[in-house]
């Protein structure tokens, strides 16, 4: 019986997310949208991760070559390092790292943001005046967060690519010009329109899922900690399956 009633609330949860996700939709096409909040979130989401994003794509990037070229060497193809690097950053590799730090360093942010707020009655004062907690608090983030991902997810392709090309041409010695049009000829727009695709996706499910999280916390100080930390867990496994279900629809309509 325990594991039913576990069953149970779980499927409720998800039922109040979807709910939930509704009303952001019909507070968005309903407006107003507050400019100056939005911009307010992508200084904070977007400017203030620019260092971390920066650091994990380089070091992501340097890694992989370092395995690629291990794995190519004893084929002689090492010049084909540039290429699986990049195609594999654009497609996978970054929207998912730059998903997953910036769950991190925002989401869990975002969960205990507004738990503090519900817990010490805030959101409550707000909607006793008629405002709306999901356009005042909520809508601002989502829209940052679908602005955001994609760009941080462009610049962790762009350092990721650098530092490819770093490890590659001064520890290995591979010729810098055949590198590059070895990787231009392969990486193509396509590539990097899907990864930005699988960006913005992220993004709305990260803004979503923590706002949701934490506009249901309770418990005071406590239901706050266990708000961010499940909104951390459960975003990251759900980008991880969105991830999974965008590659499937990509190959089967875009790259068939």
């Amino acid at each position: 019986m325990k594991g039913l009633q576990r069953i149970l609330t779980k499927l409720e949860g998800a039922g109040r997310y979807f709910v939930f996700v509704g009303d952001i939709l019909r507070y968005a096409l309903k407006g107003p949208v507050r400019v100056s909040r939005c911009l307010a979130e992508i200084e904070h989401l977007g400017v203030n991760s620019i260092l971390i994003i920066m650091f994990s794509g380089g070091a992501i990037g340097m890694i992989f070559a370092l395995q690629m070229v291990a794995m190519l060497q004893p084929f002689q193809a090492e010049i084909g390092t540039g290429a699986a690097v990049a195609v594999a950053l654009s497609r996978e590799m970054a929207p998912v790292i730059t998903a997953l730090m910036l769950i991190a360093k925002n989401g869990s942010a975002m969960a205990a943001e507004l738990g503090t707020m519900r817990v010490t009655e805030q959101i409550d004062a707000m909607e006793s005046m008629s405002i709306s907690a999901v356009q005042y608090l909520v809508i601002p983030k989502v829209i940052a967060s679908f602005l955001v991902f994609p760009l941080l997810t462009l610049l962790a392709n762009l350092v990721g690519a650098l530092g490819a090309y770093i490890v590659s041409i001064y520890l290995f010695d591979i010729d810098g010009a055949s590198y590059l049009d070895y990787m231009f000829s392969f990486l193509s727009p396509r590539d990097v329109f899907v990864g930005l695709i699988k960006a913005a996706v992220m993004g709305l499910i990260v803004a979503t899922i923590c706002c949701f999280y934490g506009l249901h916390a309770s418990q005071g100080a406590k239901g706050v900690g266990d708000s961010a930390t499940h909104a951390v867990v459960a975003s990251s496994v759900a980008i991880l399956v969105a991830d999974y279900l965008l590659t499937t629809i990509m190959l089967r309509f875009i790259y068939a």
